[in-house]
């Protein structure tokens, strides 16, 4: 059961690895420096399944994290 956990907990931090470094770059610091920061717009297509992917993947190693504490410790 430990082995299982702990390689699902080795899966999902690859996956949010991955996810994260997919992400849109630069978009984030845009308005510090002189960027327009008053546009705003909505996640279309693969933008917003990478985004909900991060999310899922996120979780997913937090409760892995979680339930093997509460296993294991």
């Amino acid at each position: 059961m430990a082995k299982a956990i702990t390689a699902v907990q080795v899966i999902s931090a690859i996956f949010l690895i991955i996810s994260v470094l997919f992400q849109q770059r630069g978009t984030g610091l845009g308005g510090v420096f002189g960027g327009s920061g008053a546009s705003f717009r909505t996640k279309r297509g693969a933008e917003r399944f990478l985004f909900t992917f991060t999310i899922v993947m996120a979780l997913a190693f937090f409760s892995m994290t979680v339930l093997s504490l509460v296993l294991f410790a």
